[in-house]
């Protein structure tokens, strides 16, 4: 399918930092890293990547505004539009050579979420979504989630709050409540990664905590078009505010959302 000039905006400038992102994967031990937080590191090649990112997508588009991880809330001009962007979506990862990352664009029309691309310039996997027009791996292929059925075959993806991170106690709840739930949990340690794998079927779901809005933007438009469903970890639509997330099917979702809740709540 043709990608809209709204898709190729956005795909150009994830393919110009991804090459980037590309260049200093290999020379992980010489980049320059410091501390932002416990475990929470940020590179030369983030910052570089969102350089990019910032200055392809404000020449496409004069007036946007943006949220980017590194830079924060830039108002633009056009108060209608703003880009949701994380330039490296598993920072730890990527520093320790893993080759499971992201580049995470979304844009927000009107304080709705109209368009994401999700990409891992390592394994060359460019997932993109427009409301209304589907989701695609790669431009070729449409992508559907899973239809699994029974949450018992489920394999599900979670993010594990590491060290400095809030609420681990009830992290421990959840994973205990899904280990006797489902046929398999997995960590990838992008969030991004987890919701384009749910959108591609896969993982049948993913849930997790005390996000970031350019965490998840892209990703929730992937599963949207991708037939799946998202809510907050109250059966809900505030993810983007809450920063907790649930993404699946329409049947496993309703699932697993009482399995969740109940265990937090023990």
């Amino acid at each position: 399918m043709a990608a809209s000039p709204l898709i190729n905006v956005m795909v150009s400038a994830a393919r110009k930092a991804g090459r980037s992102l590309n260049r200093d994967f290999g020379e992980v031990e010489n980049l320059q890293v410091s501390v932002k937080g416990p475990s929470n590191f940020v590179s030369a090649a983030d910052h570089r990547a969102e350089d990019i990112i910032y200055t392809e997508l404000s020449k496409a588009r004069v007036g946007y505004g943006f949220l980017m991880e590194e830079r924060g809330e830039i108002a633009g001009a056009d108060k209608s539009h703003r880009w949701i962007v994380d330039p490296l979506d598993g920072t730890t990862n990527f520093l320790h050579s893993i080759p499971i990352f992201a580049i995470s664009i979304a844009l927000e029309r009107e304080g709705e979420l109209v368009a994401g691309v999700i990409y891992n310039p390592i394994l060359d996997e460019l997932y993109t979504a427009e409301k209304g027009k589907g989701a695609f791996l790669n431009d070729r292929r449409r992508l559907r989630v899973a239809s699994r059925r029974d949450v018992a075959d489920c394999v599900i993806a979670t993010g594990i709050p590491h060290r400095g991170r809030p609420q681990h106690g009830v992290f421990r709840k959840e994973l205990h409540a899904m280990m006797d739930t489902v046929a398999g949990i997995r960590r990838t340690g992008s969030a991004a990664i987890d919701l384009a794998w749910t959108a591609s079927g896969r993982f049948d779901a993913f849930w997790e905590r005390n996000l970031q809005a350019w965490d998840v933007a892209a990703g929730i438009v992937l599963v949207r078009e991708a037939g799946g469903f998202v809510t907050d970890l109250d059966g809900g639509d505030k993810v983007l505010e809450s920063g907790n997330i649930l993404a699946a099917n329409n049947q496993i979702l309703k699932g697993l959302l009482p399995t969740i809740t109940a265990a937090a709540k023990s």
